[in-house]
C-alpha cells in the first residue's frame, strides 16, 4: 500500500485550521465552551496524544480535551455501558475486532460527510483506513496507528552459532521445510551438553538454549499476531476473503501443513512449549534461553532498553516468491453517534490524526509507530539518535510490505470458539482432525449478525 508524502509537517497541520473552519453541522453545536471527552485503554498513547492538547486548544478556543485511559479488561465494557446509559465518550480508541458489532448497532457516527468537507486525503495513512469501512461502505474511523511483527534475536547467540546480521535479514519461510528460517532456529537450539539442534546427538528433552521462542500462542483465531504470520507471508490466508469473510479455511490442506510444521517446532525440542515459560519475553532472550522471538513492532522499545544492546531487529521472513506480505493492524479513532458535541469531537480527531500531532505524540515515548508516512520517518530518525532502531519498520512501509488484518464478524463469539481449540492442538490434545469441524464452525459464527 502507498501513501502520499507531505512536504512538510505544517502542510498537515493545516488539516486542524481547515477542521475549524468548514465542518459540516458547526450550525448545530453548542456555542459555548465544551469539553471533548476522549478514552484509550492504552496508557502509552493516552499520554502521548495528551501532548497534542495544548496546541489543538490553543487553535480551537472554547474546546477542551479530557483524555481518559482504562484497563484493556474493563474498557470495552465500559464503552458498552456507556452507550447504554446515554454517557459513553465523545471519542474514542477502538479496536477493529469491534466494529461489526459498534457500527451495526448505530453506536458509530459515520466520517464521510466531514472528510469531505475538510477535503481529508485518505492516502497519507500508511495502512487501516479501508479496514475501518463498515458493510455499509461508510468510513467510521481514521486509523490512529499500526502495528506487525518482527524478529528480535540474541546477537552474542546468533555471532557464537556462525551467523550475521545479513543472515537473519534475509530469512525465508515455507510450509515444507520452513525455509532458511528452520535452518537457523534449529543451528541456535543448544541442549545442556552443548550439542547444537542441527547437529547428532541433539537431546530436544534438555535443552539450554532454544532457537525460537514460542510461537504458538493463540490470541485470536489464525494467529495474527504469531504463528500466523508464517503462512500469510507465503500467501496462505485462512480467511477467504480479508474483508467480512465467509470462512475461515482450517481444513485447507496447506493451512494443515502449515499448523502441523509451527506445532512439530516445539515437539521437536527447537521452541519451548506453549505456556512453557513464566517469563516475558524480553527475560528470555536476555538471558540466553531463548536465542530468537517472533514479537511485535511494539516490543522494539523494549528489547532496545535491555542491557549492553544484546538484542538485534530483523525484518520478518519472507515467503516462498521471496517477498514478504505482513498482516497489520490498526487502531482507530471512532467518534460516537449519541456525542452533543459532534463537530467539536471531529476538530479533535482530525488533529490528531494530523501529521503534526502523529509526530509530536510518537516520538513521546516511542509506544506506537504512527499511520501517517511522514511521521513514521520522523519516528525512525528521533529513534536512531537515541540509539534505537526502527529502519526495519520503515522499510516494511517504503517497501509496501504490508497488508490490513482481515476484518470478520462476530469477532468475539469467533475467538472464544476457536481460541481453546488451537491450546488443545499445540499442546498434543487434539490433532489435525479439528480443522474441518473448526472451518463448519467458524462458517456459522461469520454469518450470525
Amino acid at each position: 500500500m502507498k501513501w502520499k508524502r507531505f512536504t512538510t509537517v505544517a502542510l498537515a497541520a493545516g488539516l486542524v485550521a481547515a477542521a475549524a473552519a468548514c465542518s459540516p453541522s458547526d450550525e448545530s453545536s453548542s456555542d459555548g465552551p465544551v469539553t471533548v471527552n476522549w478514552w484509550t485503554w492504552d496508557p502509552n498513547q493516552g499520554a502521548a496524544y495528551s501532548q497534542c492538547i495544548p496546541d489543538f486548544e490553543k487553535a480551537n478556543p472554547g474546546i477542551t480535551v479530557k483524555v481518559s485511559q482504562y484497563n484493556v479488561s474493563d474498557y470495552f465494557t465500559k464503552l458498552t455501558a456507556g452507550f447504554v446509559a446515554g454517557d459513553a465518550p465523545d471519542a474514542f480508541m477502538n479496536s477493529v475486532t469491534y466494529l461489526q458489532s459498534y457500527a451495526g448497532q448505530g453506536q458509530l457516527l459515520s466520517l464521510d460527510k466531514y472528510i469531505e468537507a475538510d477535503k481529508v486525503d485518505m492516502s497519507q495513512f500508511a495502512i487501516g483506513a479501508e479496514a475501518w469501512k463498515y458493510t455499509d461502505d461508510k468510513q467510521y474511523a481514521l486509523p490512529m496507528d499500526w502495528a506487525t511483527a518482527a524478529i528480535y534475536y540474541n546477537k552474542d547467540l546468533l555471532t557464537k552459532a556462525g551467523y550475521s546480521t545479513a543472515d537473519v535479514d534475509k530469512m525465508s519461510w515455507n510450509p515444507d521445510d520452513g525455509g532458511t528460517f528452520w535452518q537457523i532456529v534449529k543451528r541456535l537450539t543448544v541442549d545442556k551438553k552443548g550439542v547444537r539442534g542441527d547437529q547428532p546427538g541433539f537431546d530436544p528433552k534438555n535443552v539450554a538454549t532454544y532457537g525460537l521462542g514460542n510461537i504458538e500462542s493463540t490470541g485470536d483465531p489464525f494467529g495474527q499476531n504469531n504463528w500466523g504470520m508464517l503462512p500469510a507471508t507465503d500467501g496462505i490466508n485462512i480467511p477467504d476473503k480479508n474483508q467480512w469473510a465467509t470462512v475461515f479455511n482450517y481444513a485447507d490442506p496447506q493451512v494443515i501443513k502449515s499448523v502441523k510444521l509451527i506445532r512439530a517446532l516445539s515437539d521437536d525440542g527447537y521452541s519451548p512449549q506453549l505456556n512453557q515459560f513464566s517469563t516475558a519475553g524480553a527475560d528470555q532472550i536476555g538471558s540466553g534461553k531463548v536465542a530468537m522471538l517472533l514479537g511485535g513492532t511494539w516490543d522494539a522499545s523494549t528489547f532496545a532498553a535491555l542491557p549492553g544492546g544484546k538484542v538485534g531487529t530483523a525484518p520478518m521472513v519472507t515467503g516462498s516468491n521471496g517477498k514478504r506480505a505482513l498482516m497489520a493492524n490498526s487502531n482507530g479513532n471512532n467518534i460516537w453517534a449519541g456525542s452533543k458535541h459532534p463537530d467539536q469531537t471531529w476538530k479533535w480527531v482530525a488533529y490528531q490524526e494530523s501529521a503534526a500531532c502523529q509526530t509530536k505524540a510518537s516520538q513521546y515515548n516511542g509506544s506506537f509507530l504512527p499511520s501517517i508516512g511522514t511521521s513514521m520517518d520522523a519516528l525512525a530518525a528521533a529513534q536512531k539518535a537515541k540509539g534505537v532502531d526502527f529502519s526495519v519498520f520503515a522499510k516494511y512501509l517504503s517497501n509496501d510490505e504490508l497488508f490490513p488484518s482481515p476484518i470478520y464478524n462476530n469477532g468475539a463469539a469467533i475467538t472464544n470458539a476457536m481460541v481453546p481449540q488451537f491450546e488443545s492442538y499445540f499442546t498434543g490434545k487434539s490433532d489435525e482432525s479439528i480443522f474441518p469441524k473448526m472451518q463448519e464452525q467458524s462458517k456459522e459464527l461469520l454469518a450470525k449478525k
